[in-house]
């Protein structure tokens, strides 16, 4: 028999007076992950840890960890760590006195106190400055402080709630790298709560997209980039083109006279409205559009450039705007008013029904 995971929300709510904030979320999420939490300021990521860590009552539904019920289980109960975005970390005390807090709230002895605190400090390279007050760290030491206080208790799951959110960009990378290590060192489950995308991409094996209070889609980061089942998965992933079209005999009419092919998988009937989703980088240009399935031709309104690449905004016709990836040296030639063929495979096009909600 195998094992559960150990975390399981099962039909989840959470309402704050007339604001629904987790709107029936159900979760698994496996023993030794790193799980993000993905998505804009209020949909419900944060209060969704923070029902795990149990700081916040479910109104309905079940948190199980590691197959156990524990909606009546108080957070100190839960063999849960948790860095919180402001640290809340305690001025007045050395780096050691901070990680080693939890240890003697649980009374462990001074010797396993002192073996483990420098233990983990060493784990996140600050076994130097046990003996500094945390107003005398960077910020980048003041996350890792952090970090090895909620790992010195060794619990079986580390809760993060957006612990680099108020990092520098050169900072918040060099600590993306920090936590992948320490997750394949000390092998718990790490929850990562952000509404950085590429944050989230580059750091978890499996990914919860929420919006509204709801989970839009779960997967690994490929699943979600590729292959997002909502139009709000996909313009929230990465960039792409979201455009409006109408099934007419099996294709979608983008505009008058530009066409695409319906996806097999598209089950909207005729006259319907949908939304048909292309990454930038799936539209080829130039040269590289012969040969494709979709082949369009415009004219270059815009160009930003990005070094080896710009991104090209392209009008197709008077009503269709499309934005590609243009590679190589000559992206940064292309002017506006340019002539500009582009084409894409069907393979790249993603389509959803247009719904109100």
């Amino acid at each position: 028999m195998s094992e559960p995971p150990d975390i399981e929300l099962v039909d989840v709510a959470k309402r704050f007076k007339d604001a629904v904030a987790v709107d029936h979320v159900s979760l698994s999420i496996p023993r030794g992950s790193f799980f993000s939490l993905l998505g804009p300021s209020g949909c419900g990521k944060t209060t969704t840890l923070r029902i795990i860590a149990g700081l916040e009552a479910a109104d309905s539904g079940e948190v199980r960890l590691r197959g156990q019920r524990v909606n009546d289980v108080p957070p100190y109960k839960r063999n849960l760590g948790m860095v919180f975005q402001n640290l809340a970390l305690f001025p007045h005390l050395s780096v050691f006195q901070n990680v080693a807090y939890g240890l003697r709230i649980r009374r462990v002895g001074p010797k396993e106190t002192r073996r483990r605190v420098r233990e983990y400090l060493a784990l996140v390279g600050l076994q130097e400055l046990e003996s500094r007050r945390i107003t005398q760290l960077s910020g980048g030491q003041q996350q890792r402080v952090a970090l090895a206080r909620a790992l010195v208790t060794q619990p079986s799951v580390i809760l993060l709630d957006e612990p680099l959110g108020a990092l520098d960009l050169k900072l918040r990378l060099q600590m993306q790298l920090e936590l992948k290590r320490i997750h394949r060192q000390v092998g718990s489950t790490f929850v990562f709560v952000t509404h950085d995308q590429g944050e989230a991409m580059a750091m978890s094996d499996r990914i919860a997209v929420m919006a509204r209070g709801r989970v839009e889609q779960e997967g690994s980061p490929d699943e979600i980039y590729y292959r997002p089942k909502t139009p709000f998965v996909a313009d929230f992933i990465g960039e792409t083109n979201l455009l409006e079209g109408t099934v007419r005999g099996g294709s979608v009419e983008l505009a008058p006279d530009v066409h695409v092919k319906a996806a097999a998988d598209l089950q909207a009937p005729e006259g319907a409205s949908v939304i048909v989703s292309v990454r930038p980088e799936a539209i080829q240009t130039g040269t590289g559009a012969e040969g494709r399935e979709v082949r369009w031709t415009g004219t270059v309104e815009d160009v930003v450039f990005r070094g080896t690449t710009a991104l090209v905004a392209v009008r197709i016709g008077e009503r269709l705007r499309v934005t590609a990836l243009a590679e190589g040296r000559s992206a940064g030639r292309l002017s506006i008013g340019t002539r500009l063929e582009l084409g894409l495979d069907l393979e790249t096009v993603r389509m959803f029904p247009l719904t109100s909600d």
